[in-house]
């Protein structure tokens, strides 16, 4: 069920399904992705990431000349689909029918800053109540912390938002609000915005920060709780990831987070209890400040966090600095 705020559009997606991802070496991603917990599965030229447990597909990794993202597939219920498309074609947007990457499912077009996205007919897999948090249930008498040779590997449970570098924080949330139903969270002035679907949805499925292009900023992943996010951080720093930003906790969202820098410059979250807007909430969006923008505790800032390695003389955005 749906559920309309005064003056947006009738209908809204739901869900992302999926996200594709060009990458210079697919063998160095599934080790990337496989020590982060996914199931890497090769078949026909590319790499799939599904989680522990579900044969749902998170993602896919095609080869390509640097790292870019290849397209972005977006969910909505089969009763919405004709509506989302003619608020598509309503916003003229560049139809992609033709693209290396369309497969003739759904509707293919360009956003403005011409990534390629899909819209399709597929399950919610965006939660429709809040992820239930595993808290440690500590006993007296009792030792509340394993053995470091006891911890078992962490495994994501599913993907929880993707953030893109955008060259207009306003285009790209006017777009995505009034073609693709989705309604603004948070924003900090014209550094980040974040986004979240009607349908029931986590404080962000997609959030886009500022910069001189467009680019692929990071894919998050929801663990358990905040003991799952730093257990996390020390299974990568094992397999020798050692670059990245955490373990802290966000203002906006909430959640606990820690940044995993893959190979070729963007980065990979674990991701814990973030704020959940439930159907039929009007949630208080607001503009904050820029120290508010991105965490209430942890370590400072990296520099190449706010890097668009996607720009083409390689410096950094200067719109990302909070």
């Amino acid at each position: 069920m749906s559920w309309n705020n005064s003056g947006e559009p009738r209908f809204g997606i739901h869900s992302i399904d999926h996200f594709a991802l060009e990458v210079p070496s697919l063998s160095e991603a599934a080790r990337f992705f496989g020590a982060f917990g996914l199931r890497t599965d090769e078949s026909a030229g590319k790499v799939e990431l599904r989680t522990v447990g579900s044969d749902h597909t998170w993602a896919r990794l095609y080869e390509g000349s640097q790292r870019r993202m290849a397209y972005l597939s977006l969910s909505c219920y089969e009763e919405e689909f004709h509506g989302l498309c003619e608020q598509v074609q309503a916003a003229s947007a560049r139809d992609a029918s033709a693209s290396r990457y369309a497969d003739g499912s759904g509707r293919w077009f360009l956003d403005p800053d011409e990534n390629l996205v899909q819209l399709k007919v597929g399950p919610k897999t965006t939660p429709s109540r809040p992820s239930a948090t595993v808290h440690e249930k500590r006993l007296p008498g009792k030792r509340g912390v394993l053995a470091r040779g006891a911890v078992k590997t962490v495994h994501p449970r599913r993907l929880s938002h993707a953030v893109m570098f955008t060259s207009s924080v306003d285009r790209s949330v006017s777009f995505y609000r009034d073609v693709l139903g989705m309604r603004l969270s948070d924003r900090s002035r014209d550094a980040v915005a974040f986004m979240h679907g009607r349908h029931g949805s986590d404080h962000h499925l997609l959030a886009f920060v500022g910069s001189s292009s467009k680019g692929w900023h990071h894919s998050a992943w929801d663990v358990a709780d905040v003991n799952e996010v730093g257990a996390g951080a020390e299974q990568m720093r094992q397999a020798g990831y050692l670059e990245g930003w955490g373990t802290g906790r966000h203002v906006l969202g909430s959640n606990f987070f820690h940044y995993v820098r893959d190979p070729w410059g963007s980065f990979a979250e674990f991701s814990a209890e973030m704020d959940f807007v439930p159907v039929g909430t009007q949630w208080p969006a607001a503009d904050h400040p820029p120290e508010d923008s991105l965490y209430l505790w942890g370590p400072s800032l990296p520099d190449n966090f706010v890097t668009n390695s996607e720009v083409p003389d390689g410096k950094p955005s200067n719109k990302a600095h909070p």
